[in-house]
């Protein structure tokens, strides 16, 4: 957390959705939101706060989607998301997956067929197809499994209540983003 007064802009349509979106993705964790408007609100200042963790990115001043970053980056710091490469194969976007604070306390994988019940791929599905079928069996369980699209060769990946999946595309679009949730709207 910082020592910043409350967001400028928090009057901002964009801002307030930004707002929303942290408050829908990590309940009662006001450090997301903080950090996702700091970067809305200060992108300069923020690059300056932040500038190892972006220069990790190839970030090393204000980009459109710093938002968006900086509220990837906070949910990472919370445990909320995981950040897996296009081209992961499913063991590892699992443990991934498993590492989760907001995962479904039930295995999904449990709900597989009995060839894929033990936790390993049966035949081998490329990543965008395992996401989908993740989250499917994620929704199963009453947990949304969704993507947060920052435009580069990874796939933010986050958990949260399925009975508000309905909320994340419509609050991603007013912040200025895209975000779907997997195994119902695709990638």
């Amino acid at each position: 957390m910082t020592d910043r007064p409350a967001s400028a802009s928090a009057s901002a349509p964009a801002a307030r959705a930004l707002a929303e979106l942290a408050e829908l993705l990590a309940p009662g964790r006001a450090a997301v939101a903080e950090e996702a408007l700091f970067a809305y609100d200060d992108p300069d200042a923020y690059v300056r706060t932040h500038a190892t963790r972006l220069d990790r990115r190839g970030i090393d001043a204000p980009i459109e989607n710093l938002a968006w970053i900086a509220l990837v980056d906070a949910l990472t710091a919370q445990g909320l998301l995981a950040e897996v490469d296009w081209k992961e194969g499913g063991d590892e976007i699992r443990r991934q997956l498993r590492g989760l604070e907001s995962r479904p306390t039930v295995d999904p994988w449990s709900l597989a067929g009995p060839e894929d019940s033990d936790g390993t791929d049966a035949e081998p599905l490329d990543t965008a197809a395992f996401l989908n079928e993740a989250g499917r069996l994620h929704l199963e369980l009453g947990v949304a499994l969704a993507v947060l699209d920052i435009e580069s060769d990874c796939y933010p990946l986050v958990c949260f209540p399925a009975r508000r999946a309905g909320e994340l595309t419509p609050l991603a679009g007013r912040a200025g983003f895209y975000a779907a949730v997997l195994g119902s709207d695709g990638l």
